[in-house]
């Protein structure tokens, strides 16, 4: 199973480096890459290999020595594929930081053993927890430049720990000592740290289960309504989409939301190919029974009591990613889904102190900032809360005019009129 892992952490944690060494040390770099990364490590660096630059890919990264947009790598062991996201540590780009946070099962957290947790490592692991990261991983890096200190290794996972504690979500957490630079406890455990008696990072990241379902029940988001035009398919309706949560069979009785019109499942296909039975995560269109109104945006679900949330009105946590300040009656388009609306910010509630996990008044949010929000929308959504279901709470604002998107949100709770 693919396991999808987030880096974070402050300017110089050695997130890229890290990286580099799992690349590395697992033979997933081809000779070329190796050559190349040679090559620019003479031009930009002292002439040793950096391995960051197997993931600082733009030449302002390579120039500056930072990391600046999401840089995505994929590697293997005989156990498990793994899919990681380079995100930035510089406090401008923490909207990259969700990005790459978003997806990801876990997130690997660097704190450089010299100087502790800081400012950006607090707020990522806020992130971490405002987006429903299943795991989080500290990895206390560069512990060969403080004597390989087991004092100074638990003096930061107690501060680590202390600060979890504040945070308006549960976390997950694990900690592991370790030194990119020369791959002490990365791939393979070292022998530099006998009191450490934990796996490597590498051993570790193997045996972590990730999300295989979010709640029961399954979610078929309607992308595209197929209507062949052919004399041999003239009758086909079908509903394709993606589908979340659980499974669908042919016989099953379903419920299209937001109208509320029940049928049942008369045929299911993948790829034109006519199956009995479909299950989370794969793409598939459905046809049902009654020739019921069904379009893009609507959601097929079984017909059970646990029902999503159908509301035009609700309150989300926000991660604001524009220069523009977000504001109460601003206008915006959301996007949820397969569903496209136009919304409003009826109020602009709390901004987030990702230091000390407290909420305070605002009516204001800017660029960066983490708050709370409430939206109407022009129609009913077809949501849940972010906490139960990943992918039913996950939803995005955008600039009316430009398409650009403005801010990603965590929907939370229905607000009743």
């Amino acid at each position: 199973m693919v396991l999808r892992i987030a880096t974070a952490g402050s300017v110089d944690d050695g997130k890229s480096t890290l990286i580099g060494r799992l690349l590395h040390d697992t033979k997933t770099v081809f000779e070329d890459q190796l050559r190349a990364v040679e090559r620019a490590s003479l031009r930009y660096g002292d002439g040793s290999t950096n391995l960051a630059l197997l993931t600082d890919g733009l030449r302002a990264e390579r120039e500056q020595g930072i990391t600046i947009d999401v840089a995505y790598r994929f590697f293997g062991t005989p156990r498990r594929t793994f899919v990681v996201a380079d995100t930035p540590g510089h406090a401008q780009y923490t909207r990259n930081m969700v990005t790459g946070a978003s997806v990801s099962d876990v997130a690997i957290v660097l704190v450089d053993a010299r100087v502790g947790p800081s400012e950006q490592t607090k707020r990522h692991l806020f992130i971490c927890s405002l987006l429903g990261v299943q795991r989080v991983v500290v990895a206390v890096n560069k512990m060969d430049l403080v004597d390989w200190s087991r004092t100074v290794f638990d003096d930061i996972v107690a501060e680590v720990t202390e600060h979890i504690g504040l945070l308006p979500y549960p976390l997950e957490v694990d900690s592991i000592p370790l030194s990119a630079l020369l791959g002490e406890n990365v791939v393979d455990r070292g022998s530099m740290m006998p009191w450490y008696e934990g796996p490597s990072l590498l051993e570790h990241l193997e045996d972590i289960e990730p999300r295989r379902s979010e709640a029961s029940g399954a979610r078929l988001a309607v992308q595209y309504v197929i209507r062949p035009h052919g004399v041999e398919h003239h009758d086909y309706r079908g509903f394709a989409g993606r589908l979340f949560g659980g499974s669908l069979a042919v016989g099953d009785e379903v419920t299209v939301l937001p109208g509320g019109r029940t049928s049942k499942i008369s045929a299911l296909s993948r790829a034109g190919v006519d199956v009995f039975e479909a299950q989370a995560g794969q793409s598939i269109a459905v046809q049902l029974v009654d020739d019921i109104d069904v379009g893009r945006g609507d959601v097929i679900v079984p017909s059970s009591p646990a029902l999503p949330l159908v509301a035009d009105e609700f309150l989300a946590d926000i991660s604001w990613m524009s220069e523009s300040v977000l504001s109460e009656g601003s206008r915006w388009t959301i996007k949820h889904n397969s569903r496209t609306l136009r919304a409003i910010v009826t109020s602009v509630r709390h901004r987030y102190d990702v230091l000390g996990g407290s909420v305070a008044p605002t009516d204001r949010l800017e660029l960066n900032d983490l708050g709370v929000v409430s939206i109407a929308t022009t129609a009913p959504l077809v949501w849940e809360p972010y906490d139960r279901r990943r992918s039913g709470g996950a939803a995005i604002l955008m600039d009316e005019a430009t398409g650009m998107t403005v801010g990603a949100i965590m929907l939370r709770d229905r607000i009743s009129s």
